[in-house]
């Protein structure tokens, strides 16, 4: 009589602690669910922070085009002698702009040089175009690369939600078959107590409720993973992500919810395997580009002033500040490395075996999507299949444990078949709440696959 009370408080307990859940947590749908993804998820925010790093080396690239402007000022003290004859200047060399002594002089003369330089790449025949059209192709790359991590994270999410809707059934399932459990062992400790039933059947029946509450505890840490998963990339506590229990039944009863095309136009990896193959395009015209002539722009202007005097007299220090003389240079020259021919061929022939690569890899895409949508037409016909199979077998299993515990209460059956008709109803049960997890799952992959989810999203409150 005891150990009946203890059954019954378990029972009771369970109950309270799944409506105490409900209350406490409202069921949160997967648009929502998905919603808070999009705004919270870690490896969003870094595609995003990427993103704007692309934007700032384009404009970067942009601005290449400004000319150099330096200015240059300078006051020395030393000795100025010179000779004739020409050098590289490498290094420093210091420059002495005096006429040549007949001997070495020593005399130290002051000197300022103030200097304002322009050098300007103003052409080079759509090189600075080139360069930026490629930065704004790696912005589009990388924007490209958001949306996909973006598919990814909803396709993981859904995934995840899905397998939650499966364990709470789960849960239900083998809450069921602890109050079967119990209700076996109440019968059978009624007759045993009349003397109907041997102590053996009860210490089975005891073992079976033991096995169904560690299956319980066991499916409670599954849901419970899943929840963490869920609650690391949207930002939701995991005890308050309780999936809509409707979902799955609100699919199915949609018989056309999965009738939709492909969307190959706007589809994140196509778009994504695309950009990098304009991309590498581009990066062909600027390697075309880049090794043009340059023609440029150098302007200057310059003041001096010395110490020493026009007849090679020198004077006080003080009078070599000040600028005496000043003079202007202004012109227009092209520059163009014929070696550049042979470089531009090897890089050239570099990327173009990288754009070959890309446009493969396009393809392979493009393929694999096509396949992988076959494969998402045939999950989805053998999960309608088998819904349509299920409820047969579930309504059998359910009549004979019925059948059965009536038979073993009116000792018509033993508990070797009670326990089967049970075992049987249970993989029925289970079986309808894989086959309904199966569909819910092939028609969000089917979606998934052919970028069709909001459509699916859209049947649903």
């Amino acid at each position: 009589m005891l150990s009946l009370k203890r059954c019954l408080c378990i029972a009771l307990l369970l109950l309270i602690t799944i409506a105490a859940n409900a209350q406490q947590s409202p069921p949160v749908t997967l648009k929502e669910l998905l919603n808070r993804v999009d705004q919270r998820a870690p490896q969003l925010l870094t595609d995003s922070a990427a993103i704007l790093i692309k934007k700032a080396q384009a404009v970067e690239v942009y601005n290449q085009w400004l000319p150099n402007l330096w200015l240059n000022y300078q006051a020395d003290i030393g000795t100025s002698n010179n000779v004739i004859g020409a050098y590289f200047g490498n290094g420093v060399v210091p420059s002495s702009s005096s006429g040549i002594h007949n001997t070495n002089v020593t005399t130290a003369a002051s000197t300022n040089l103030g200097i304002a330089a322009l050098d300007w790449e103003f052409y080079n025949f759509g090189a600075y175009k080139a360069a930026n059209k490629v930065a704004s192709s790696d912005i589009t790359v990388q924007q490209n690369q958001f949306a996909t991590s973006k598919y990814d994270l909803r396709a993981y999410t859904i995934s995840n939600y899905l397998q939650l809707l499966r364990l709470q059934d789960f849960i239900g399932i083998q809450y069921r078959d602890i109050l079967r459990t119990q209700e076996i062992l109440r019968s059978i400790r009624s007759l045993a107590v009349s003397g109907v039933k041997a102590g053996v059947d009860t210490s089975i029946a005891t073992a079976e409720l033991s096995k169904a509450r560690l299956n319980y505890i066991e499916v409670n840490n599954q849901l419970k993973q899943v929840q963490l998963n869920i609650a690391a990339v949207s930002g939701v506590p995991y005890q308050s992500i309780i999936p809509d229990s409707t979902v799955e039944m609100a699919l199915i009863n949609q018989p056309a919810a999965y009738l939709f095309p492909l969307d190959t136009i706007n589809h994140p990896l196509i778009n994504f395997y695309r950009s990098v193959y304009e991309n590498s395009l581009q990066r062909e015209d600027l390697v075309k580009k880049e090794y043009n002539p340059k023609i440029l722009l150098q302007a200057a202007t310059w003041g001096r002033g010395s110490s020493i005097s026009p007849s090679d007299q020198y004077n006080a220090l003080s009078t070599g500040y000040g600028f005496q003389r000043s003079d202007y240079l202004v012109g227009l020259g092209i520059s163009y490395d014929l070696f550049d021919l042979r470089r531009r061929q090897l890089k050239l022939r570099t990327q173009r075996a990288n754009t070959d690569y890309d446009e493969k890899k396009l393809q392979e895409q493009q393929q694999l999507l096509s396949i992988s949508a076959s494969q998402a037409d045939v999950e989805m016909q053998t999960a309608l299949d088998r819904l349509k199979e299920i409820p047969n077998q579930l309504n059998a299993a359910n009549a004979s444990y019925r059948q059965q515990l009536s038979l073993y209460r009116n000792g018509l059956s033993n508990i070797v078949d009670l326990d089967a008709a049970l075992n049987i109803l249970y993989r029925a049960e289970t079986d309808y709440m894989q086959a309904k997890y199966d569909y819910a799952n092939a028609l969000f992959q089917k979606a998934i696959t052919e970028n069709q989810v909001n459509s699916i999203l859209n049947l649903l409150k």
